[in-house]
């Protein structure tokens, strides 16, 4: 048999490739004759770059510049070069992981717009933008800063910043990155404002109180009609797909000119996933909890759609599963294995590549000829 294995980070415990790596190593324990085939996926969020870079091979480089963190800390920023195009991860620069104490009404995305900035000034022509996994809820006002923007306000001290905010000028920002293209590799097909808006869907695992949730969507509403005008055509770049992503990165590049695309959908590409499982009798995808978020812009949905395209069998092996059979048919997926129902929730988080490898090894009993 030849089997694809694509898996996503399990966050918190392991990389993308760490992951494909335990999977192929407890599936050749039970199907040693097996061929398979790691190509470890990213939606945008953290593992874009190493996912990218897994692809690329030699046909691209890495350069490291040192940025402000979402607090203010020192953050090391890889910006991976293919040709004139830089791909870059906004969560190394805002990522949750970052923070040791959860502040999120002063995180900021400064350190975005400084590391686009440095791929500006290398002499990219296009700077594609993983987006995801941020401790961020300013609606990328620390990034228009970061490459010119003025306001009345601070642009660059979070939510707690945006306080009052009546003027915005992006022309500064605008004409930085005039003649480049932008794109947008987002995670997530969250709109910025409202009850599925950024602030309410991510805030509270960012350390958003539900009194600071209300507070900040008004404040990016605040935002968005000093960024951009008062009437519903100007206001209309907040309602794109996209816009909420990473805490409002994505209306910022938005309002920058940037088009958004799937996370996964790109890094797919990159990779030649749909040529892989072309010739594949199964696919392999995972991630740390598959779930109802699983539905929309994540790893495991676009590669069992993938794989669906193709007529070939897709697998999940997950830290958890928190669907039903129904759900995950209609994502595309034949059947889920959660390593939490087997060995417990600490033993899982505590031995992740064992214990995955392990339910790789029994799940090749099945499925393995």
């Amino acid at each position: 048999m030849r089997i694809v294995v694509a898996p996503d980070k399990f966050a918190g415990t392991l990389t993308a490739p760490q992951a494909a790596r335990a999977i192929a190593e407890g599936w050749r324990r039970t199907a040693p004759g097996d061929e398979l085939v790691e190509a470890p996926m990213a939606d945008g969020g953290p593992g874009f770059l190493d996912a990218l870079q897994g692809a690329f091979g030699a046909d691209a480089r890495l350069e490291v510049v040192t940025v402000p963190g979402p607090l203010g800390e020192p953050a090391p920023v890889g910006l991976l070069v293919a040709g004139d195009t830089v791909y870059l991860e906004s969560a190394q620069a805002c990522g949750l992981h970052l923070v040791s104490e959860r502040r999120p009404m002063d995180a900021t995305t400064v350190g975005v717009g400084r590391a686009i900035a440095a791929a500006v000034d290398g002499g990219a022509r296009r700077i594609v933008v993983g987006l995801g996994g941020s401790a961020t809820s300013d609606g990328g006002a620390g990034l228009l800063a970061a490459l010119g923007a003025t306001s009345d306000v601070p642009l660059d001290a979070g939510p707690t910043g945006l306080d009052g905010v009546t003027e915005v000028d992006l022309a500064p920002a605008r004409a930085r990155l005039e003649g480049i293209e932008l794109v947008v590799a987002a995670d997530v097909e969250t709109t910025l404002l409202g009850m599925f808006g950024a602030a309410r869907t991510f805030g509270p695992q960012k350390g958003l109180t539900d009194e600071q949730v209300i507070t900040v969507d008004h404040r990016l509403d605040r935002f968005v009609e000093a960024a951009c005008g008062s009437t519903p055509a100007e206001r209309r770049v907040a309602d794109q797909k996209g816009a909420g992503a990473a805490g409002g990165l994505g209306f910022a590049l938005l309002v920058l000119g940037a088009e958004v695309t799937s996370g996964i959908g790109l890094v797919a590409r990159e990779a030649g996933l749909a040529d892989l499982v072309a010739g594949a009798d199964l696919v392999i995808s995972g991630e740390g909890a598959f779930d109802y978020s699983s539905r929309a812009g994540k790893v495991v949905h676009g590669v069992a759609s993938i794989a669906m395209e193709h007529a070939t069998p897709c697998v999940v092996l997950a830290g958890r599963v928190d669907v039903g059979s129904r759900e995950m048919r209609a994502l595309g997926v034949e059947s889920a294995y959660g390593m939490v129902d087997r060995v417990g929730e600490e033993a899982a988080l505590r031995e992740p590549h064992r214990y995955l490898a392990d339910l790789a090894e029994r799940v090749a009993r099945s499925w393995s000829a």
